[in-house]
């Protein structure tokens, strides 16, 4: 039976032993890596110095949100602005792999121009068991490269530290709930962002549409749960498909994008069932991103698929 609390003990007092000065650790707003900046925060207080990536492929309102998460959690924590060097980095690139690693080393070439800037040597990330198991290794296949496991460059000049490595997201937020951080039941966000939830390449044009498609696919299905029509996903969002379809808008020809609404319901991440939503709610979400964003996207579909065959995210 997994213990939170023996948990937090014995990984503060490992963190005190491994961490021997300045120490960058990467946060993004999520469960683990908010467990992972409090556990690291405790051992080491003042020399642990938090970074958030700005990528430009982060949710609606995201930035803000996690600049008042931090403040309130009193961490040494500091916002970079990158969405220009991630944008011209993705440039062209259509393959998940290819984004999933050049997303990694972008990441890994920031905070070690951080880690300059304070004289750090380690880097702490909040990776958690699915993360390695999917990115393959050994024995086991590549499902896909998480972009802070398989996508690290092999010249990285920052020694890595994971406290959470060895557990899951269910034990996670055990964690989370014992240590009563706020973004405890927050649902999971994938490190590459938006940019994985765009099938093909990830274009500021493209990552505005998904931002505002995932924003009212969140916001109908929160509003349906508070008010009992459904069960809380484990996770939800939108993504953008690479296709065109003719549609119509009042009386006029149409030809725009196709948006997929995503929900499943999960403990651990390594399986899934998609979520049962309401034909209600279904239609409220299709309504408002056709009509809110009616010059660009004209269709909207529900996936259906559990996790084997599917994965959670569509890439």
């Amino acid at each position: 039976m997994f213990d939170p609390e023996k948990f937090i003990e014995s990984t503060v007092a490992d963190l005190k032993t491994k961490l021997k000065g300045k120490t960058v650790i990467a946060v993004s707003g999520g469960v683990d890596s908010t467990v992972a900046a409090v556990l690291a925060d405790r051992a080491i207080g003042s020399e642990l110095v938090a970074v958030y990536v700005d990528t430009g492929y982060m949710r609606k309102n995201e930035t803000e949100m996690i600049d008042k998460l931090y403040t309130e959690l009193g961490l040494n924590f500091r916002i970079v602005e990158a969405s220009a060097e991630f944008f011209a980095a993705l440039k062209g690139v259509i393959d998940p792999e290819e984004k999933r690693k050049l997303i990694g080393e972008k990441f890994i070439r920031i905070f070690e121009r951080v880690a300059k800037e304070v004289e750090a040597v380690y880097l702490v990330q909040g990776t958690i068991a699915p993360d390695w198991i999917e990115s393959g290794g050994g024995l086991r296949d590549t499902i896909k490269s998480h972009h802070n496991v398989g996508a690290l460059p092999p010249d990285m000049d920052l020694e890595l530290v994971e406290p959470l490595r060895d557990i899951y997201k269910d034990e996670v937020r055990k964690v989370a709930r014992t240590l009563e951080i706020s973004v405890a039941e927050r649902q999971p966000f994938p490190g590459p962002g938006l940019a994985v939830r765009i099938l093909g390449e990830a274009t500021p044009e493209a990552t505005a549409i998904v931002r505002e498609a995932c924003a009212i696919a969140e916001e109908e299905i929160d509003k349906a749960v508070e008010e009992g029509l459904m069960e809380q996903p484990w996770q939800y969002f939108a993504a953008l498909l690479p296709i065109k379809s003719v549609g119509v808008q009042g009386d006029v020809r149409a030809y725009g994008r196709t948006v997929v609404v995503r929900a499943v319901q999960s403990v651990d991440a390594m399986t899934a069932a998609y979520s049962k939503i309401p034909h209600s709610v279904l239609d409220k979400i299709s309504i408002r991103i056709t009509n809110e964003m009616k010059d660009v996207v004209n269709r909207v579909v529900f996936d259906i698929t559990n996790k084997p065959p599917g994965t959670i995210e569509w890439e």
